[in-house]
């Protein structure tokens, strides 16, 4: 059996990156997908103005070695993203000493779906730039 999972969705803030005492690098960051929200027939929800309801599930990504120096350079939040990876289930006991239960993915691919916003503006002011040429 296969551990594989694969989510396409938004980033919801800038990827953190943080150094173990190994010295290895680990990058995270949060993936919001959604999917339309279903009412007890199964049909898709609308809000007042027909547009559709939809449930937004949040997902914690963590990255390692070049996937996470990628991600770390040049993801963005609100930037669209597919994440290719394995779910990894944690269990620890807390200060107040109460077991406490995570997941993670651990991402083996990140592939960019959208570009970043700087890098949106960027292009955009280029393209400003190339409109005041005059063209000979």
């Amino acid at each position: 059996m296969q551990n594989l999972v694969i989510l396409a969705g938004n980033v919801g803030a800038t990827p953190e990156v943080r150094t173990t005492q190994g010295g290895t690098k680990i990058t995270n960051f949060s993936l919001a997908t959604s999917r339309p929200k279903r009412d007890q027939d199964g049909k898709t929800m609308k809000d007042g103005e027909g547009r559709r309801v939809e449930d937004t599930e949040w997902h914690r990504i963590t990255c390692f070695n070049g996937v996470g120096k990628t991600v770390a350079q040049y993801v963005e939040k609100g930037q669209k993203v597919m994440v290719r990876g394995r779910i990894h289930y944690t269990r620890w006991t807390d200060d107040q000493n109460i077991e406490r239960y995570g997941v993670e993915i651990i991402a083996d691919e990140v592939t960019f779906l959208s570009y970043g916003k700087s890098r949106q503006e960027r292009q955009g002011a280029a393209q400003d730039d190339e409109a005041d040429d005059v063209p000979f």
